[in-house]
């Protein structure tokens, strides 16, 4: 267990709400820890936790259709106001940090000529987050992002890709910027 969980008391709220969310969610391991705001939108039952998940007051989390699918691995806490939209998938594996103000989306809307844009349907391509990444404030993976594991994406980077495991990530587009040590 992280250092974060371990020192973070859990009040009868949190407990009560632990079982609120234990029947909502599809599934659900051991010692999750939810905040008293937490939002589960649309399709809860296609969300899966893993043991010792942290969802930080108003995280969000939206699996946007009937068929669209979010996994959060064990030991990943996902910070404050983080918004996760999945139209298809959204995998985040085990020992990540997911910092405030994030975005995950697997989709954006079709802009071809000719047809309003809020008309055309949207593309959608899946994210993965592979294991022990650190994702930074405001950071943005757009759909088809792919962060390899062990890597750091710095504050307010725009990801569509980081592909060399180990590795530091900065920018709008995110370009590897270093290498952890």
């Amino acid at each position: 267990m992280n250092q974060l969980m371990t020192q973070t008391k859990r009040s009868f709220i949190d407990k009560l709400m632990s079982v609120y969310y234990r029947r909502k969610l599809g599934l659900k391991g051991n010692s999750v820890m939810f905040d008293s705001v937490v939002h589960l939108m649309r399709y809860p039952r296609n969300i899966r936790l893993g043991s010792n998940v942290y969802l930080k007051f108003n995280a969000r989390l939206c699996p946007c259709n009937e068929t669209a699918e979010i996994a959060i691995g064990n030991r990943t806490t996902i910070g404050y106001n983080t918004l996760v939209f999945a139209s298809e998938s959204i995998k985040i594996g085990k020992d990540c940090m997911i910092a405030p103000n994030v975005y995950l989306v697997d989709s954006d809307h079709g802009s071809e000529l000719g047809t309003n844009m809020n008309a055309q349907a949207n593309v959608v391509d899946p994210i993965v987050v592979e294991d022990d990444v650190w994702i930074g404030t405001g950071a943005v993976i757009l759909k088809g992002a792919r962060i390899a594991k062990g890597c750091i994406i710095a504050a307010n980077s725009v990801v569509k890709d980081c592909p060399e495991p180990h590795s530091i990530y900065a920018g709008a587009p995110a370009k590897r910027v270093g290498r952890r040590k």
